[in-house]
């Protein structure tokens, strides 16, 4: 991968088309920008239950996005990363609705994960409950095949998706499918999806166990065998993220978003600083991606809170979600919890410049730090056009996560592009791409609790990043090729 500022977005949503009219913003407007894009589910169909990520046919290209060979000539542009979605199908797919009409017969039956294929004894009531799920309630829904027979099938997240038997062949055939697909089309690096949840067995909460890692261990060598790197997804209690940082090619710093609301809501670095000084430098460092502001990821371990506090204490974890909602004017509350048939409890749903309050210097500090921390650090669409909460769709979808997922029309886009906060963020995004210092080594330097202050040394080059937590201000200094010395004040 390169060392250099990712994309992530829905093709349709940011370009307001498909993929050769992103193919025509990364070449135009956005030049020079990405190196690489994280092309969320452009399967058809984009528009199922969940927002692409239930695909019919997780092989084919949405048409309405254009085909593979749209996508090869993408990647000629920028490195491209697909999602691997590797819990679930849609209950819409060729293999349901097959196995759904034709029950054991199907040539699909060992697809789908059954309860019975878990618990082949029964569950007890403890065993039941001890299942790790981030949505209320059993994972588990009835279905009448079209023979009378009745099936209670496992579904993690919703019953529209169900979820696979990854260790039954069918299901290892039909994820070797989508990688042979990928590999043969341009796509370099895919995200595992939901696969945190992959794994089921007897007597376990379900969840990132042993096995799960040897799933995730066998998945990235075929993955890599078709020069294919793997980047795991999972929202987890912080310490899991380094004990899955140490086994992936690379993992999402999720931690880091919450982390730098709390410092600049509170002028505290402590638990930033804390977390700085442990994290994985194999991450993809985010502020903001398709989903909410996590909260799991640096609360304290669900399982056992009192030996396994959080990166923050309980209390500062509230007022954290509260400002939040200040800060947006209640918007967020709206998209939030129990609100807007939310599906994730543990995250807060809201465009990461609202959750700032609109408030450009603590936002393109936020993005200095995200940018200043080892990884590859990766833009989410909407934060890149320093987006605003869209209440609109929230109201017209009643999904709390359609805050921060606008459609953006091409002249809406080169409105905001025009905003001097997204120019700022430009010029932020192309110095962290283009100064050597950044292949050098880095340190977190000693300074006061409302400071925060982070360098990159390589050879005579280098570049310190200096944040007044207090005054939500951020000041770059660097060297400059012929040897003096220039500064950026954010």
């Amino acid at each position: 991968m390169k060392n250099q500022v990712q994309l992530i977005t829905y093709v349709d949503r940011l370009s307001g088309g498909g993929m050769c009219e992103l193919k025509a913003l990364l070449e135009g407007p956005l030049k020079g920008l990405f190196g690489g894009a994280h092309l969320l589910p452009f399967f058809y169909p984009i528009d199922g239950s969940d927002a692409g990520f239930d695909p019919i046919d997780h092989t084919q290209v949405d048409p309405r996005l254009g085909d593979w060979s749209d996508v090869r000539a993408l990647s000629e542009t920028v490195d491209i990363m697909g999602d691997v979605i590797v819990n679930h199908v849609s209950s819409e797919s060729p293999q349901f609705k097959d196995y759904a009409a034709k029950g054991a017969a199907s040539a699909y039956a060992g697809l789908f994960l059954t309860h019975a294929s878990v618990f082949p004894q029964g569950a007890t009531q403890q065993e039941l409950l001890s299942i790790y799920r981030p949505r209320p309630g059993l994972p588990f829904t009835v279905t009448t095949l079209a023979t009378g027979e009745k099936e209670l099938l496992w579904t993690t997240f919703t019953p529209q998706q169900l979820d696979i038997d990854v260790s039954h062949p069918q299901g290892q055939a039909y994820l070797q499918s989508i990688l042979d697909t990928f590999a043969a089309n341009g796509i370099g690096m895919v995200r595992l999806d939901a696969v945190g949840y992959a794994i089921k067995k007897a007597g376990t909460n379900c969840f990132m166990m042993p096995e799960t890692f040897d799933f995730i261990a066998e998945f990235a060598k075929q993955a890599r065998a078709r020069n294919i790197e793997v980047l795991v997804e999972v929202h987890a209690y912080y310490q899991r993220q380094i004990e899955i940082a140490a086994k992936v090619d690379w993992v999402y710093d999720f931690a880091l978003p919450p982390l730098v609301l709390h410092a600049l809501f509170f002028a505290q670095s402590a638990p930033l600083k804390r977390w700085i000084a442990m994290r994985p430098n194999n991450a993809l460092t985010v502020l903001d991606t398709h989903d909410g502001i996590g909260i799991i990821d640096i609360g304290a371990d669900a399982a056992d809170r009192e030996r396994s506090p959080g990166l923050v204490p309980p209390q500062e974890l509230d007022a954290l979600v509260e400002r939040i909602h200040a800060n947006s004017q209640g918007q967020s509350r709206q998209a939030t919890g129990a609100a807007a048939s939310n599906l994730d409890l543990y995250q807060v749903n809201c465009t990461f410049f609202d959750a700032l309050g609109g408030d450009e210097s603590a936002y393109l500090a936020a993005r200095a730090i995200q940018f200043f921390l080892p990884g590859v650090p990766q833009v989410y669409y909407v934060g890149l056009l320093a987006g605003r909460n869209d209440m609109a769709l929230l109201e017209r979808t009643r999904v709390g996560r359609d805050i921060n997922r606008h459609y953006y029309a091409p002249g809406e886009v080169q409105d905001q592009l025009g905003q001097d906060v997204v120019q700022r963020l430009c010029e932020l995004i192309r110095l962290r791409n283009q100064h050597p210092a950044f292949a050098g080594q880095f340190e977190c330097l000693e300074s006061a609790e409302h400071l925060l202050s982070l360098r990159w040394v390589s050879k005579d080059q280098w570049i310190h990043l200096q944040v007044d937590l207090q005054a939500r201000q951020a000041k770059v200094d660097m060297s400059t090729p012929d040897g003096g010395k220039t500064s950026l004040t954010l």
